[in-house]
């Protein structure tokens, strides 16, 4: 993670809003433990045979940084997680200065005291302006943003929401942008015209890693098999920052919207029930989704399958966020710009039109890695003419002047806090 300008712009910078959140850091520890050997790349789907050859940036070329609102450094968080049992015992001071080097370069991501006055278009043009310094003192290829904070609630109003201030930020700086989040980032009517124009290419929303990958592959065994679902209801027991977010309704509300999509998608109809989203703090980053399905069977026999799903949030969101970022930095590179809908595998709530069944959208996902492996040429639905190739080092990527002068928000950004860090938890 050297500041040297005179190596060839081959790295690639990645970009965490929540940068020391408990996601941020399993991302920068586990980057650093899979590209020195200690640990296998296990959980990253870009690893495996299909995504040989397709030009993505190596693990050992990615740069991190990113703003957060926190003052608890990485290195310390890594610490924390590690007595939580989330990072493997002894990594932490295997990866030190690697977690320092991540931690040299986060930002502040609010104002700071006394400086409550700037204005929405002040904040994205300070968020874009570290960002631009980052890949300009790093001498990146380019750098991709991604949106790991915790979950805000559903904005009202016209005023931009932080998700969309940081979201802003990446346009304007040049950057892919990747919503991890069930927030609004670039899904607010303000920026959708700077997002078509800015000739970038985007993903998102709202990281698919537990309960709702599970539904996106029941669904659709239901549906083929010609079985009705009559109720599908579950339960979300979860700690940590997302657990703190998720108590207000309206967060919860945001959360759970993606979660309904993946069965009305895949059933084609809406089933009775409901998720329940339950803060248990002692549970940290540990958390236990439950479903009780109701269907029926031949001559309306009735049945029930239910699951339960335990598992890490951080562990199972930070492969896919290191998966994300390649993916999306190889499309930039090969010129691609607007929704990527062939990333959908990853998320509840997918840009663009695609898919919701897991099957369908891993083949779609394959699909994309051959045409990247051709250097896009392809085409992809929803691109528009943008150029390609590194930027001049001014910023992450081609600087138009769509990108320079938008989105500019006049609007106050309606009293909600840029990231908090806990990092957005699944």
């Amino acid at each position: 993670m050297s500041t040297s300008t005179s190596q060839p712009r081959t790295r690639v910078g990645v970009w965490l809003i929540g940068a020391r959140g408990s996601v941020a850091t399993t991302v920068v520890a586990g980057c650093a433990a899979v590209t020195a050997g200690l640990h296998r790349p296990t959980g990253m789907v870009t690893e495996t045979p299909p995504f040989t050859d397709c030009g993505l940036p190596p693990l050992s070329d990615l740069v991190f940084g990113g703003h957060d609102t926190v003052d608890c450094p990485l290195p310390k968080r890594a610490e924390a997680l590690t007595a939580a049992g989330v990072l493997p015992y002894g990594l932490t001071s295997a990866i030190t200065s690697e977690l320092a080097a991540a931690e040299r370069e986060i930002r502040p991501g609010a104002p700071a005291p006394g400086e409550l006055d700037r204005t929405p278009d002040d904040l994205v043009a300070a968020f874009a302006a570290d960002i631009q310094d980052f890949v300009r003192r790093h001498a990146l290829a380019r750098a991709v943003v991604v949106n790991v904070a915790s979950t805000e609630p559903t904005p009202t109003g016209t005023a931009l929401p932080p998700s969309s201030l940081y979201a802003a930020a990446a346009l304007r700086a040049g950057c892919p942008y990747v919503n991890f989040t069930p927030s609004t980032g670039l899904h607010h009517p303000a920026l959708t015209h700077a997002a078509e124009t800015s000739g970038l290419p985007y993903a998102g929303r709202d990281g698919k890693t537990g309960q709702t990958l599970l539904r996106s592959v029941l669904g659709p065994m239901f549906t083929q098999r010609a079985l009705e679902v009559r109720a599908w209801s579950g339960t979300n027991l979860l700690g940590g920052g997302d657990g703190a977010s998720l108590a207000d309704p309206s967060a919860a509300a945001a959360k759970n919207a993606g979660k309904e999509r993946v069965l009305a998608d895949t059933l084609g109809t809406t089933p009775e029930g409901t998720v329940h989203i339950d803060d248990v703090p002692s549970l940290g980053d540990w958390k236990t989704a439950w479903d009780h399905i109701a269907f029926d069977g031949f001559l309306g026999t009735r049945m029930v399958l239910q699951t339960t799903w335990q598992g890490c949030d951080s562990a199972l969101a930070a492969p896919l966020i290191l998966d994300l970022a390649r993916l999306t930095s190889r499309a930039h590179e090969a010129g691609l710009s607007g929704p990527l809908t062939e990333l959908g595998f990853y998320f509840k709530d997918p840009v663009g039109d695609g898919p919701a069944g897991l099957g369908e959208q891993y083949a779609e996902l394959v699909g994309f890695a051959g045409r990247l492996r051709g250097g896009g040429e392809m085409g992809f639905p929803g691109d528009v003419a943008g150029p390609a190739g590194p930027s001049s080092g001014e910023g992450s990527g081609p600087h138009t002047d769509a990108q320079a002068q938008a989105p500019r928000p006049s609007e106050s950004p309606g009293g909600g806090r840029p990231a908090d860090g806990e990092g957005e938890h699944r």
